[in-house]
């Protein structure tokens, strides 16, 4: 049996965007894969015919990355192929344009092309659609103008570039870049006149949810100055114009909404227990509040960790009166349905990560990753669920693929969860590194699904380690509050289980384990040098080390910080710098490497580089390795050379200090 290489990913196809037609006969799904040459990755369309149950590639440009059906069967989808377009969005200008293509043969044909940067496209009828499109306030458009006046306006936008002005409160955001003055809103276009007609606000932060009857839903928060972490719930009436507030932005934290039967139902928290992380219940909309249908302790999507997606989709879906949607429970995501009378339902039954559905009057399709696969097209019929494509079938073909085993522990009366993965040709007479990988947050999950990069290490020799201690998601709203708490209960957490794993396996060698993690996972590391000598190495990732800098400087800081640490730089301001990493560097002795991405404005690049200079001020072995063009994503979604050569940093950091 060979051994998985750290290039494998490269072959790994990635499956988003599953969406049914109207009628529910066929649906359509994006497939992408990385190009390592051309560092990008390419992406197509497939398509899946219920009657037959076939499954054929629908478009072959190899930048089609989601599709909306215009009828049952046409299929529209976004692309930008047109040079002179391309040369126009290089100066600025925004474009998008949607080409179609009918299932059953032919070539796809340019149907409309939209001056504006577009998110959602909502088919309407009569040739209107429904769109989300971003408006920039403190922009130009160039497209508004012609001949002399435009050639202004174009040289005026280069001298723009130099210089960015600050207004508010997120000014930027991690993969966009500066957003000050940026907003979502939500227009009306007409094809046949080809016409934009705004329905929301121009400083307005809008989200489509849904549409019926000749109404739209929609979920909405306006700012001017500072947005906050509130929202409300609206209806457009596309015949009169008027909007209506169903619930005020001023209360609760709106997760989604849809028509549910003669009812509309949302996913609302008014934060008041466990702040901005507190789980979402279901409510029914009455008299401009929420009314409880059901509460629902758990994660609202799938928050299951792995290095092994590309793309989003579909996480929800209302079809005959019963919303279905995905849910983080325990270590696992399903497919759970609530229905009018409030029951709750867990449909799909097979362990591992859900990730996203399509779910029409008599056929459920989700993509999912089982049992150490990659991810599939599946069909679920009853409890059972019936796997529909191969396209990652192959690619561990007589490759080693460690097995997690299972390792519960107790700690400070909770029941915990944790996995070892065994090296490869694993001798229970020799001695083995080992990595204890720590995920990130702190508000997800580790579960048994395939993560390419604890399964590079496992081929290479070394035991992996990984547990979800008290913060992560699918245990309940008491589990996953750490406010106030950062580097306490979580980290006695992560201890006790590196207790418990070197015990129950005392091939691992003491001497030469190592500590890696990214985002909270990444602030853990930090923590854990300051705070043991036990680790031989450490390998922190797009991390946290000072919570008074991250306030002030990341795209969640000023209301992240503010509420996981229970404080502000103003108000006990200490708990800031007591839960911060940066404070202990001094104690530091564990060489540590840092990954940093240049536009990560999550955790930003000055997070790393504050560690990183503690730590060689101090006279610590470190290491950092920062990434131009990428962001918060770089191990999920980073150009290709750089993902390759980030986890070869990585590797080659733990073989030169742990072997």
């Amino acid at each position: 049996m060979k051994a998985l290489q750290l290039n494998d990913f490269l072959n790994y196809q990635y499956l988003s965007a599953l969406e049914f037609a109207p009628k529910g006969q066929h649906a359509v799904f994006a497939v992408s894969k990385a190009d390592l040459e051309e560092n990008k990755y390419r992406s197509n369309l497939w398509l899946y015919k219920k009657e037959s149950g076939k499954i054929s590639k629908l478009t072959a440009m190899d930048q089609e990355k989601s599709a909306v059906w215009l009828d049952d069967e046409t299929v529209l989808f976004p692309s930008l192929r047109d040079e002179a377009l391309k040369k126009a969005t290089e100066k600025g200008e925004a474009w998008t344009v949607y080409y179609a293509i009918n299932i059953n043969g032919g070539e796809a044909q340019e149907f409309m092309r939209i001056p504006a940067s577009v998110g959602t496209l909502i088919p309407l009828g009569d040739d209107k659609f429904l769109l989300s499109a971003k408006q920039d306030n403190c922009g130009i458009n160039l497209h508004n103008y012609e001949g002399a006046e435009k050639a202004a306006k174009e040289k005026e936008l280069k001298h723009n570039k130099d210089y960015e002005v600050l207004t508010e409160i997120p000014y930027w955001s991690n993969g966009v870049g500066f957003t000050n003055g940026q907003r979502n809103r939500l227009y009306i276009y007409d094809k046949a006149s080809e016409t934009m007609t705004a329905i929301t606000g121009e400083w307005d932060n809008a989200r489509y949810c849904s549409n019926k009857d000749g109404k739209i839903l929609y979920i909405n928060h306006e700012f001017i100055g500072k947005q906050e972490r509130t929202s409300g719930l609206y209806e457009y009436d596309l015949a009169s114009g008027e909007i209506s507030t169903l619930i005020p932005d001023d209360v609760y934290n709106i997760g989604m909404a849809d028509y549910f039967g003669e009812e509309i139902l949302c996913t609302a928290s008014d934060m008041s227990h466990f702040g901005i992380n507190e789980n979402k219940s279901f409510y029914l909309v009455k008299d401009g509040k929420p009314e409880l249908l059901a509460v629902h302790d758990f994660g609202f999507g799938s928050s299951i960790g792995s290095d092994c997606r590309l793309g989003g989709g579909r996480s929800y879906k209302v079809v005959n009166g019963a919303l279905y949607f995905l849910s983080t429970e325990g270590s696992n995501s399903y497919l759970k349905k609530v229905s009018a009378d409030g029951s709750i339902e867990t449909l799909s039954k097979v362990n591992g990560s859900v990730d996203c559905i399509a779910v029409s009057s008599e056929e459920i399709l989700y993509v999912a990753m089982r049992q150490q696969k990659l991810q599939e097209l599946y069909r679920l019929e009853g409890e059972s669920e019936i796997q529909l494509s191969s396209f990652n079938s192959d690619v561990h073909a007589d490759t080693y693929v460690a097995v997690p085993e299972f390792v519960p522990f107790e700690n400070d009366g909770w029941q915990l969860e944790g996995w070892v993965l065994k090296p490869k040709d694993f001798d229970p007479d020799k001695k083995y590194p080992a990595i204890i990988d720590i995920h990130g947050g702190p508000k997800t999950a580790y579960g048994d699904v395939y993560y390419h990069e604890m399964q590079l290490w496992a081929n290479m020799g070394y035991f992996v380690f990984f547990c979800n201690p008290r913060g992560g998601d699918g245990r309940g709203n008491v589990f996953a509050d750490i406010r106030g708490k950062y580097g306490t209960i979580d980290y006695d957490d992560l201890m006790k289980f590196t207790d418990v794993v070197l015990e129950q396996y005392p091939q691992i060698d003491a001497a030469k384990v190592g500590v890696t993690g990214g985002s909270y996972g990444g602030f853990m590391t930090n923590w854990i040098i300051g705070h043991t000598d036990r680790f031989a190495a450490a390998a922190s990732q797009r991390s946290i080390s000072n919570w008074i800098s991250m306030f002030g400087t990341t795209d969640i800081g000023y209301y992240f910080a503010d509420d996981q640490c229970a404080s502000t730089p103003w108000v006990e301001h200490d708990k800031l710098w007591e839960q911060s990493p940066l404070k202990y560097a001094d104690k530091a002795v564990t060489p540590t490497l840092f990954i940093h991405s240049e536009q990560d404005y999550r955790c930003w690049l000055t997070e790393g580089l504050q560690m990183f200079t503690a730590l060689k001020y101090h006279g610590v072995e470190a290491r950092l390795c920062m990434f131009r063009g990428e962001n918060h994503e770089l191990s999920r979604s980073g150009k290709p050379r750089h993902r390759v050569r980030r986890l070869e940093e990585i590797t080659n950091w733990f073989e030169s200090h742990l072997k």
